[in-house]
Order: structure tokens, then sequence, then C-alpha cells
């Protein structure tokens, strides 16, 4: 799953706790990479705890918890593919521009499994 802000994708973790963040948008899981959780006001476009206002939020199961407060409620999904997750609504592209489905990620995996395989580049 990429960083909701800025598309990164999450690599392998070092020994360790992670360093990105999860929280909730639209009632779906996301993940911050650690170079937006520097910029200020990184958490402003989670949702929020309704009972104590904390953004440290986790979706599984269909229910939205509080960390902070153990509050749970309903995830609430009823438009998917009408929220984008991926961008923030600065960074959204343009309409109509045009972008792979898969934000690359083919592109990706074949580089991986030709070194992974000791292959030339995949065509």
């Amino acid at each position: 799953m990429p960083c909701f802000r800025c598309g990164a994708r999450q690599t392998d973790p070092a020994r360790g706790a992670s360093p990105w963040r999860r929280g909730v948008r639209a009632d779906h899981q996301v993940l911050v990479c650690p170079g937006c959780q520097a910029a200020h006001g990184w958490a402003d476009d989670l949702d929020r705890c309704s009972a104590c206002g904390s953004a440290a939020l986790v979706c599984r199961l269909g229910e939205v918890e509080c960390r902070d407060c153990g509050h749970t409620r309903d995830a609430v999904r009823d438009d998917p593919g009408g929220v984008d997750l991926v961008h923030s609504v600065a960074e959204r592209p343009a309409a109509g521009a045009d972008r792979p489905s898969d934000g690359g990620l083919s592109e990706e995996v074949a580089a991986a499994l030709s070194r992974v395989l000791k292959r030339g580049p995949a065509h």
C-alpha cells in the first residue's frame, strides 16, 4: 500500500518498528511515509475519532477503532470509487491526466523478478 499523500511505496523494513504510520481516511486504512510525517499538518487529511478527536485510528474487519481512547464504530464505505486515497487534495492529478492504473507497480515487480532471477531487463 503506498503513502496516501505522496504515493511512495513502502520498502522492506529494517529491524525494529516501522517508521511508517497508519491512519484512516474515508473509513479506509492508509499509510503515511516518514517523509510526509515530517511535513507540518501531515495528519490534517485523516479521519478523527468522534469521541476524543484523535487521528490515531485503525480500520480492521469493518470497524474503525481509536488507538487512544478505544472507541469503535462501524466503517461506512458508501462510495469506494469516489475517494482518492493515494493523493491528498492538493496533489491529485488533473482530471483526465494519464496515469497507469497500477501506478507503475507491474514494472517494479517485473524489474524485481528480473534481478532475483538474474535475467536481462523485462520487455
